[in-house]
């Protein structure tokens, strides 16, 4: 007789593809090691197959771990959900989306008035791109804008839009009127460090391998304050294409920049279900700097 999969046993799953390996699983899930291994031993018993293959240093998930992982992180989603008292109760029903630091709240108009409209409370999660991975892997966020990985296994992505970074000056800066500006012209300027952004260190090399080493007025984890100080004319920095329709600063190109970085929608499997009507669902699909 096939015996029955319980939640603890798909959460010693999750914790050990997420952890990697058995001994930082079970630390993750506060239970011993020997627990931990009988609680997936049952779990491999109960699907009829091995969920691992284990080695000195890591375990890789078996064929039949990977058919397995999709439907265990959905089911967790799910119970996650029920928990919060999202898909049961007289109150609205609560959708947690997660923003990545860099992504200007503005982009997310639309997504709050459809919001309205299908009945739903929202609760925004900002946080770093590994942070937001993270909290959807455990079942802590029904979707995130993010950035969109090429090496992304674990999580469903959706492409919404791909753009460049652009220099952020002062209106009266003496490049604001440029359509580009080259990088050793900077080798004076003082600069705002934007910790959370995601090319920092190649941002850095760019300038270093022109010659540039600037003196740094603030660094800041907050886009809004920078966008204000280098309005103000504390110093410049550099920032993805979707803030340049502020109105203060002015927005040239830097020369010889040419990193780009695509954003899009990241979800469990199945996370589509969370959402009543699909009005909620299609309007994160219209997110764009555009909006």
């Amino acid at each position: 007789m096939t015996s029955m999969i319980e939640r603890y046993q798909l959460r010693y799953f999750l914790a050990v593809v997420d952890a990697g390996n058995f001994s930082r699983a079970a630390a993750q899930v506060n239970v011993t090691q020997p627990t931990l291994s009988a609680g997936i031993a049952k779990l491999e018993a109960a699907v009829g197959a091995r969920l691992f293959l284990r080695n000195s240093k890591r375990v890789e998930l078996t064929e039949a771990g990977a058919r397995l992982l999709d439907h265990a992180r959905a089911i967790e989603g799910e119970f996650h959900s029920l928990e919060a008292g999202r898909t049961l109760g007289s109150g609205p029903r609560v959708v947690r989306i997660g923003v990545i630091s860099s992504l200007p709240l503005r982009l997310l108009k639309g997504v709050l008035t459809a919001a309205g409209h299908a009945g739903a409370a929202i609760e925004l999660v900002e946080g770093t791109e590994r942070d937001l991975a993270q909290r959807l892997q455990r079942g802590r966020l029904d979707v995130a804008v993010s950035l969109v990985r090429s090496d992304e296994t674990r999580l469903s992505q959706t492409p919404l839009f791909e753009e460049g970074y652009r220099l952020a000056v002062a209106p009266f800066h003496v490049c604001a009127g440029q359509d580009e500006v080259a990088g050793e012209a900077l080798g004076a300027e003082t600069m705002i460090v934007r910790r959370h952004c995601e090319v920092l260190p190649q941002t850095s090399r760019y300038f270093t391998e022109r010659g540039v080493r600037p003196r740094f007025a603030y660094r800041s984890t907050n886009d809004e304050r920078v966008l204000a100080l280098v309005a103000g004319g504390l110093g410049v920095t550099v920032m993805p294409d979707c803030y340049a329709d502020a109105d203060a600063p002015a927005w040239p190109r830097l020369e010889g920049f040419g990193l780009r970085r695509q954003v899009g929608l990241l979800h469990l499997p199945g996370a589509e279900a969370a959402f009543s009507g699909g009005e909620l669902w299609r309007a994160l699909h219209e997110v764009h700097p555009a909006d």
